[in-house]
Formats: structure tokens, C-alpha cells, sequence
């Protein structure tokens, strides 16, 4: 039986990793201000936690009694539908990174799902009042089921 090429590593270049590893990956701009609407409306929440044990993931918001995990991806390292783009230069890599990243988040995603948990993941670029609304729903609904 052939053996499959596996696509390379490494991004395509020293400059590239380098600003890879430059990538935030909590207090993103986006998230902050989620976070901002979401205290002001009068709600608290954990903040980079992982939600359970033995799911090898942090959500950037937790509200733990209610059992709720909030993401904020990215458009380009979630290949949001309608922002995300492809590189050209070295696009095996980049096609098998990115697909790792959505077969991770479907996996997180049933994992929580399967433990009772509600998983709520806001695009970067959504409007802050609608994901915060969203949010909201969420907490509020998972709380209603627990009282």
C-alpha cells in the first residue's frame, strides 16, 4: 500500500513562525470587548479556562454554574465561512493546520455537548452587542434549566 506525502511542518517561512508565535492567544481584542458588554450587563465569568476536565481545550469565557463555554475564533484560524482566506504559499501546510483546527473545534464542541454543557463561539468579527446577546441567551436559558 502507498504511503501518503505528508504535507510539510513548518509555515513557509522563518518570518512567517515567527509571526505565528506572535499570535495572542487570549485578551484578542475581540474577546476584550466581549468581555467588557458582558460585565456591564452584570454577568461574571472565568476567563481562559478549561470548562472540563479531560477536554484538551480552553474557552476564553466560562461560566461555570451554568455551564456555558464561550469562544471567540478567529476568522482566519477557524476558516470562518465568510472571512476566512487560504494562503497561497505553502498551501499543503496551511490546509491541513487549518482543517486540524475544525475537526479540534467539532470535537470540543461534542465533548461539552455530550457533558451538558452549552457551547456558545462568536466569530472576530460579529457585532459585540449581537454576541453578547447571544451570550446572554445561553447563561440565562442554562440557568433557567438548573433552578
Amino acid at each position: 500500500m502507498a504511503q501518503r506525502a505528508r504535507p510539510p511542518m513548518t509555515p513557509s517561512s522563518p518570518g512567517v513562525s515567527e509571526r505565528m508565535a506572535r499570535v495572542r492567544r487570549r485578551d484578542t481584542a475581540p474577546e476584550l470587548e466581549l468581555r467588557s458588554e458582558l460585565h456591564r450587563r452584570g454577568f461574571r465569568y472565568r476567563v481562559d479556562r478549561r470548562p472540563l476536565a479531560g477536554v484538551p481545550s480552553r474557552a476564553d469565557l466560562v461560566f461555570g454554574p451554568a455551564k456555558v463555554a464561550v469562544y471567540v475564533d478567529g476568522c482566519f484560524w477557524h476558516s470562518c465561512p465568510e472571512h476566512g482566506t487560504m494562503p497561497r504559499s505553502n498551501e499543503e501546510f496551511w490546509q491541513a493546520k487549518l482543517g486540524r483546527n475544525r475537526e479540534r473545534d467539532a470535537a470540543v464542541n461534542a465533548a461539552l455537548a455530550a457533558a451538558g454543557w452549552t457551547v456558545v463561539r462568536i466569530w472576530e468579527h460579529e457585532e459585540i452587542d449581537a454576541a453578547a446577546d447571544r451570550v446572554e441567551a445561553a447563561v440565562r436559558a442554562s440557568r433557567g434549566r438548573r433552578a
